[in-house]
């Protein structure tokens, strides 16, 4: 595997551009005054299964274009963008020929690994969110915690087998993905619920609310990274 670091002068600072393997991150080393207004990252994410370019912006207006080839995916990416206040652009093409199974789980890691570039060593941000999002007759509770571990509770049980093409199983395989890449441990649990396509939708909006009030700064201790440890 080869590994490699360059750089380059940006307006806004210094671009840092890392390859592991694949997959090429962009950072940007910015003024201390600008770091909480450019926290951002692209992903290039190449396999002999999927191919994804990913584009984040942490501090954006709930903005999206996605493109997986899997057409519930990209719906549930838009509604957790835009209730995350997010920027995303996904472009994958993947094996759905076969299955989604593989776009799924490839772009969940792909957004792990961008939110887990833009938020860098993590100073300011609030840490933990959590809520209880009603849709519909549905009830889901989403907490979590950007704490450097991987960890997912899915206490969920989502009646049917398919919504429309989807198979509803790779809800759970996404959030793997995600809580992997990113170092988050989340929890959902299922309070009330009876349809699969509001039970799955409740449960991509309350992560993107939550994730919302997690990477929000906090004012009160913006400079700090908000661990004893000193490290997340």
């Amino acid at each position: 595997m080869q590994s490699g670091i360059s750089c380059k002068k940006h307006l806004m600072g210094t671009v840092w551009i890392r390859r592991m393997g694949t997959v090429w991150i962009r950072r940007i080393e910015i003024t201390k005054e600008e770091r909480y207004k450019m926290r951002t990252s692209v992903i290039n994410r190449k396999t002999n299964e999927t191919d994804i370019k990913l584009k984040l912006n942490i501090d954006g207006a709930g903005k999206y274009k996605n493109d997986t080839g899997c057409g519930f995916l990209n719906h549930m990416l838009d509604l957790f963008t835009k209730h995350g206040r997010f920027d995303l652009e996904v472009l994958c093409n993947g094996d759905v020929d076969v299955d989604d199974h593989h776009t799924v789980e490839d772009v969940g890691i792909a957004l792990g690994e961008a939110f887990a570039a833009a938020l860098g060593e993590k100073r300011g941000i609030t840490r933990y969110g959590s809520i209880i999002l009603p849709m519909d007759e549905a009830l889901i509770l989403c907490s979590l915690d950007i704490s450097g571990r991987s960890f997912l509770g899915f206490d969920v049980k989502i009646p049917a087998e398919k919504v429309g093409t989807f198979d509803t199983e790779l809800t759970k395989e996404f959030m793997l993905a995600l809580s992997r890449s990113m170092g988050l441990t989340l929890h959902f649990k299922m309070l009330e619920g009876e349809n699969s396509h509001h039970i799955i939708e409740a449960i991509f909006k309350g992560l993107g609310r939550a994730l919302r009030a997690a990477v929000s700064i906090d004012e009160t201790c913006k400079d700090e990274i908000p661990t004893t440890k000193g490290v997340l």
